[in-house]
């Protein structure tokens, strides 16, 4: 049974991280592994009843995480919606090249905090291709926002699915990840800056002004704003409902989405049907990304799959005896994540340690925060703001890996090597 469902774990792994190459989508990939990785468990045990008791009480957890995302995902849809997002875009007024480059890396370094990193690189993407009309100058511009979304999403737990995953599992508290990961983040993307502006030069090639949509007419500067600093507060109110309450993460983001149904009624409740109906939440949840919530839900329930069998448990006991070295296992989890999804990576090795062996804020779970988030800049496939920018700008994989990539991995280091040194 063990060997059977290492195999059919390697494959999905594979086929997930070939999703492009062999042209099927991951979530798809993910589902037929967790089901498969269940069954096979199931089949070989004596006891049914067991398994599926052990498969129950994991899905309540898995189920935390995916409220959790839908509710997020969700607000921030609502935003996108009502234009919110102009309110930071449209303040960006210099033409200088390394001025902007500073700019808008830590406008989304402090904005994926905020939202996450796969919107945020959708939002500052979509910015640059109506601030920089050379295409060259503008994928430099997409490599820094991909390497900036993702450190910024490392030290919020809110910010990553892989660092909310380990807020809501209990291995990292808000106060603590913020304190002890912002710093090595933030040198995670200066590095990067510092050794890019020694390449930028000048000043910018405006493009072209866009094209007012019809959407502008219908909704007002007034509700923009209101639903912008509302569906912000929310976000960021989470963490302080779950330290008041200590309910589940879910719960909180549940309410700020009932919060921001009623808002967006009442402002919108004078227009007709036809017209408010692209405001509604219900258009913004046909327009979130459901495949990426069935993608986790799918990898989360093959590595609770592995983790119920003990797999996960006997392979952390060979890495300690084989490696030893706490940071170094971690270094290399951050790296290997640039190669395949990070979410995975994280719910294994959550499954391999307990919080017995490292209770809660311990450096092992904050510098696994780190480096998953930071780690999957190195390849522009590691991660989902480098395949969001990939897809939107055409970004191909060996121009990333030629002007990219050895920056991000000097961020990368340079960010670890802080951290190590802070502890």
């Amino acid at each position: 049974m063990t060997t059977l469902l290492v195999i059919i774990f390697i494959l999905g792994y594979l086929a997930i991280a070939l999703e492009h190459p062999i042209r099927i989508n991951k979530a798809a990939s993910a589902l037929i592994t967790g089901v498969l990785c269940w069954t096979v468990y199931v089949v070989s045990a004596p006891d049914s009843n067991v398994v599926n008791a052990q498969l129950l009480e994991r899905l309540g957890d898995i189920s935390g995480i995916l409220f959790f995302l839908l509710g997020a995902m969700t607000i921030v849809e609502l935003i996108d919606a009502h234009d919110g997002f102009d309110i930071i875009t449209q303040r960006i007024r210099t033409t200088d090249k390394r001025k902007l480059m500073w700019l808008v890396s830590f406008i989304t370094f402090f904005l994926s905090a905020v939202l996450d990193n796969l919107t945020t690189a959708i939002v500052m993407v979509s910015l640059l291709r109506k601030l920089i009309k050379d295409k060259e100058t503008r994928l430099l511009f997409c490599g820094m926002v991909v390497i900036a979304a993702n450190s910024g999403g490392a030290w919020s737990p809110i910010g990553d699915v892989t660092t909310t995953m380990l807020w809501i599992g209990g291995q990292i508290t808000t106060v603590s990840i913020i304190v002890h990961t912002i710093l090595p983040s933030l040198v995670s993307v200066i590095v990067p800056i510092l050794l890019m502006n020694m390449r930028l030069k000048g000043k910018l090639v405006p493009a072209e002004s866009p094209v007012e949509g019809v959407k502008a007419v219908t909704n007002t500067a007034v509700q923009r704003n209101i639903v912008f600093t509302s569906g912000v507060l929310i976000l960021l109110m989470v963490p302080v409902f779950k330290t008041v309450t200590h309910l589940p993460p879910f719960m909180g983001i549940l309410l700020g989405l009932g919060i921001m149904w009623v808002i967006t009624e009442f402002i919108h409740s004078e227009k007709d049907t036809s017209d408010k109906n692209m405001f509604s939440v219900q258009y913004a949840l046909r327009k979130i990304d459901t495949s990426s919530i069935l993608f986790f839900l799918g990898i989360l329930a093959s590595v609770a799959a592995l983790e119920a069998t003990g797999i996960l448990h006997g392979l952390s006991e060979k890495l300690d005896t084989a490696i030893g070295d706490e940071r170094l296992i971690v270094s290399i989890i951050g790296v290997l994540s640039s190669i395949v999804d990070n979410v995975p990576l994280v719910a294994a090795t959550m499954g391999m340690y307990s919080l017995e062996q490292y209770p809660t804020d311990h450096f092992f779970w904050q510098f696994l925060a780190y480096c998953a988030g930071t780690g999957g800049s190195i390849l522009i496939i590691g991660s989902a703001a480098g395949v969001a920018a990939m897809g939107i700008e055409k970004i191909e994989f060996f121009w990333y890996l030629k002007r990219i990539a050895w920056l991000a991995l000097a961020g990368y280091l340079a960010g670890a090597a802080v951290f190590v040194l802070s502890h």
